[in-house]
């Protein structure tokens, strides 16, 4: 990858600080459209005609500049802005690249080869071309990541193994609070808002606190507009897609625009789909509606910027019965949700420090529908089994300082106050509350070749659970106090670079693990909790080897997780009859602990054979057990890919055009948990192809892609359907977006 950086810094000019530049090809034309991000000030810029930019009104300071273009390699540098600054910057045609920045990774602009944490991150490109409502689903391709799936509608995240509680997901940096006990519950985000969606892979509690054991996701939106001091600006977009196998259709329209200091964004996207269809036929009741959004509006001034955001997740999701649909039986089960976040967020300087704040209220809303019994007539009566809300306020506030050019780091103070209610004809656990606060430090040292980084975290939590006659449940308290901390270190040699890193990260018991007493109908089965459980701590090394070039991306990892106390659910000899209609026998579980191991690995390969050919492979593998050495549940099997793509750009009919295909290999799980059910092995082929051209005066984007194409029958070990069900065949996808 090709980068000439120039920067001149020059005489004070005016009241207030430049930054001004152009950004070209390797052959010196202009890129028109592309956008110069300032990171810590949320400042954007375009580039016009002629590939200038320009920033006015900004403060005094280092900065991290990413300049985006489509069809081009990302960058990401350094820049001191004193008056009238210049930065230049030349951007490379190439298929091998990364995001050049996470702000995951430190809570703070890191150059990603620089994180001792391996991370990964999805682009908005890359975004654009997974349909698929469950974020979880748009990540199941990275390495080390996988879906835990209730159809394709909904999905959970597996981070190395871990799943639920035990993998925090956020966005733009304040957490998002759901059910992580439920399947059917997966986080309550639509992908599509995102500009990028960044991944730690391995625990990061001493920056996010209880539940990152096994990893974080970083949902980023978009940054707003800028209008830069100059004319008022405003811009729309829309898409449109739709899906074969079960014949889903997408729409999605954003309005947005600038004008002086202020910028603000609108964003709907609804889906509607019927149900799945699998090689033997159709899979009653499992289409789905939703409709999700955003609304923000933001100031940006030489002191700093405030967002203010609202976002939308929420639909109707229907789900199999858990035993597989009845005879003749239509219908089922269905998930109702709902999930609104108000965010404030803030940057502003003072003194030499930069000051981020973030608070966040949420409200999620999950209904369960199902059958009550049967009418006089004979149809069946459906009502409400469940119903809970949770209300969760954060606070975050994180003060980012420099000493020198050598040493930056973050102390931070946050804290959560939540409530759950529970309503419906079954509790399933207690109304309860959770108080916490934590206080934490993160620095990094910059030694020549060698980087290290450091951090520790405490904090307190308090967990209080009303009496519940119906669960048999007395008043409850709980505190918890934790210790987390990490180190890491980067030491780079050329193109390469060595990484290791050590962590103890926590996770503090659920409401369902500690209180449960009630049948979960969707999984066919009586749940009882155990209310002396104790927080889960892990303990993790992580080591690992990058390379990059123009030509050539690799990276290798390996990782240790020991988890004391790791709390599962193990089923008993015992069944309780529960009182629907026909009356159903659920066999009891309980919820245990016992001291856990995860080992395992993963390697990524991108090479461009040719200027217009590249190659990539990707494989992973993980091994969980406790101490008894009985396999943990749900651990997913090893797995391997390798893929090519054929890329063109310039074309007379096309500005850029791609074809490519995928095999995807999964083995079969051979280490089984009681609660797991076997599965064969699978191979699949994925293919996409797309284009981009003016269309209706705008810049278009056909997206196509192919997956399962042989139509292969087949049951993922991930699937909740596994055991009555085959997972989804066939499924063409078309997408066409177009924007400014």
């Amino acid at each position: 990858m090709t980068l000439d950086v120039l920067v001149l810094v020059a005489a004070l000019l005016g009241s207030g600080d430049t930054l001004s530049g152009r950004v070209a090809d390797p052959d010196g034309n202009a890129i028109a459209a592309a956008t110069v991000t300032v990171v810590e000030l949320h400042r954007v810029a375009l580039t016009h005609a002629d590939g200038g930019y320009r920033f006015t009104d900004l403060p005094a300071g280092r900065y991290t500049i990413t300049v985006r273009a489509f069809g081009f390699a990302p960058v990401a540098r350094e820049v001191t802005v004193r008056g009238a600054t210049t930065l230049s910057v030349t951007l490379s045609r190439t298929s091998i690249w990364v995001e050049p920045v996470t702000v995951t990774a430190t809570r703070a602009p890191l150059a990603a080869g620089l994180s001792p944490l391996p991370t990964e991150a999805l682009s908005e490109d890359r975004l654009r071309r997974e349909q698929s409502v469950s974020l979880a689903h748009a990540l199941a391709n990275l390495p080390g990541i996988n879906a835990l799936t209730t159809g394709q509608q909904i999905g959970k995240p597996i981070i190395r193994g871990l799943t639920g509680p035990r993998v925090l997901v956020l966005e733009d940096g304040s957490r998002l609070e759901d059910y992580s006990w439920s399947d059917e519950d997966g986080p309550s985000v639509d992908a599509r808002l995102a500009q990028r969606v960044e991944v730690i892979r391995g625990p990061a509690s001493v920056l996010y606190g209880s539940d990152a054991l096994g990893g974080v996701v970083n949902v980023i939106p978009e940054e707003l507009p800028d209008a830069n001091g100059g004319r008022r600006a405003m811009r729309s977009g829309f898409e449109i897609s739709g899906a074969s196998n079960n014949a889903e259709l997408e729409g999605a329209a954003r309005l947005e625009g600038a004008s002086g200091a202020w910028g603000w964004r609108l964003f709907g996207i609804g889906r509607f789909a019927s149900s799945l269809h699998t090689p033997a036929g159709e899979l009653d009741n499992t289409g789905f509606n939703a409709l999700s959004g955003e609304a923000a509006v933001g100031t940006r001034g030489a002191r700093g910027s405030t967002t203010l955001r609202y976002t939308r997740y929420g639909g109707e999701f229907k789900l199999l019965e858990a035993e597989g649909p009845a005879r003749g039986e239509e219908g089922g089960p269905e998930r109702k949700l709902s999930d609104d976040r108000v965010q404030f967020a803030g940057d502003y300087l003072v003194g030499g420090v930069r000051l981020e704040t973030k608070a966040q209220w949420q409200r999620h809303s999950l209904i369960e529908v199902s059958d009550t019994g049967v009418s006089p007539g004979g149809p069946p009566l459906e009502g409400t089994a469940f119903d809970l809300l949770l209300n969760t306020l954060t606070i975050d506030a994180l003060a980012h300082h420099t000493a020198g050019a050598r040493i930056a780091g973050t102390l931070g103070v946050s804290g959560v106050a939540q409530s759950n209610d529970t309503r419906g004809r079954i509790p399933l656990v207690p109304d309860a509350r959770v108080r916490s606060g934590a206080v934490f430090g993160f620095e990094q040292a910059s030694l020549g070749r060698v980087r290290v980084l450091a951090g520790a975290r405490v904090d307190v939590r308090r967990l209080t659970a009303d009496s519940n006659t119906q669960l048999g449940l007395s008043a409850q308290t709980r505190d918890y106090t934790a210790f987390a901390g990490n180190v890491g270190i980067v030491y780079g040699v050329g193109a390469a670079a060595l990484t290791a890193n050590v962590g103890r990260a926590w996770r503090a018991p659920t409401l369902f693990e500690l209180f449960s007493n009630g049948p979960h109908l969707g999984e066919a089965r009586y749940e009882i909790g155990d209310a002396g459980l104790e927080p889960e701590a892990g303990t993790n090394l992580d080591v690992g080897v990058r390379w990059q070039t123009g030509r050539v991306r690799a990276e290798l990892a390996a990782y240790r997780n020991a988890i004391d106390r790791f709390i599962f659910i193990t089923p008993t000899d015992s069944f309780v009859t529960v009182g629907t209609s026909p009356p159903d026998s659920l066999r009891v579980y309980r919820y245990r602990q016992a001291d856990a191991r995860l080992v395992g690995g993963e390697a990524e390969l991108e090479v461009a054979l040719t200027a217009a050919l590249s190659a990539r492979a990707r494989a992973d593998a993980v091994r969980g057990t406790n101490r008894t050495n009985e396999p943990l549940p749900l651990v997913p099997p090893a797995r391997a890919a390798l893929g090519a793509e054929f890329h063109r750009s310039g074309l007379a009919w096309a500005d850029r055009v791609y074809a490519g295909a995928e095999i995807e290999a999964v083995t079969r799980q051979t280490r089984l948990n009681p609660l797991d059910i076997p599965t064969a092995g699978y191979t699949l082929l994925n293919l996409s192809a797309g284009l981009v051209r003016p269309m209706l005066g705008r810049i278009g984007r056909v997206d196509l892609a192919v997956k399962n194409i042989a139509d292969v029958s087949y049951r993922s070990f991930l699937s909740r359907y596994k055991e009555f069900a085959l997972d989804p065949g066939r499924n063409v996808v078309l997408r066409v977006s177009i924007g400014e």
